[in-house]
């Protein structure tokens, strides 16, 4: 799918991928942490990210090698040295075999992806997996819509799905239930009457 849309993509994506630019602000990365997005796309929000906190490592990791290809010509692009990208499932990857790495990650986060991930559940209790002690988990993505018109939620569904993107009605209930069983705290803030929402997930230590 992305093999041809990896070249507009950023273009179309900033009209409607809202609440993106608030959690790259909330996320309040500090100097020396490892932060990995996980569906890094065109790595776009890495390279922000990149540019903003020039102390920290930032990594990426999409499915779609295509993506990646274009990701990595933008960051090459740029001459920034703090990024590392992979080709990997958001289920499957783990910080030492993917990225190399000694310790789990500081901070990692999910923009407008986790809407577009059939294991999501898996993928996010992986992340946790590679979080360390105390780390946090971000997600921003689609949200329920129902401070909005009927018409536009049905007109943003029908475009949405065209690009198998889905939000899933489990979603909430698994993260409430994840802080039910002990393994941090959680905060959701729905925005835009309910376009969309950040959730952030605080791993206990």
């Amino acid at each position: 799918m992305y093999r041809l849309q990896r070249y507009f993509y950023d273009f179309t994506r900033k009209y409607y991928l809202l609440g993106r630019d608030r959690l790259l602000k909330e996320m309040d990365v500090q100097p020396g942490e490892k932060v990995l997005e996980v569906g890094c796309g065109t790595a776009r929000n890495l390279i922000i990210l990149a540019k903003r906190h020039p102390e920290a490592h930032f990594y990426g990791l999409d499915a779609s090698a295509a993506m990646l290809e274009t990701a990595q010509s933008k960051i090459e692009r740029t001459k920034l040295q703090n990024i590392s990208l992979k080709t990997a499932l958001a289920d499957q990857f783990s910080f030492n075999h993917t990225f190399d790495l000694s310790q789990p990650f500081d901070k990692i986060f999910f923009s407008y992806s986790i809407s577009m991930i059939p294991p999501w559940r898996e993928s996010i209790l992986n992340a946790i997996n590679n979080l360390k002690p105390g780390g946090a988990l971000f997600i921003v993505d689609f949200y329920d819509q129902k401070g909005l018109s009927i018409s536009f939620q049905k007109l943003l569904k029908w475009w949405l799905a065209k690009f198998q993107v889905t939000f899933w009605e489990g979603l909430f209930p698994y993260l409430e239930g994840l802080e039910k069983q002990s393994l941090g705290e959680i905060t959701i803030t729905p925005c835009y009457r309910r376009y969309a929402f950040i959730c952030r997930f605080i791993k206990h230590a």
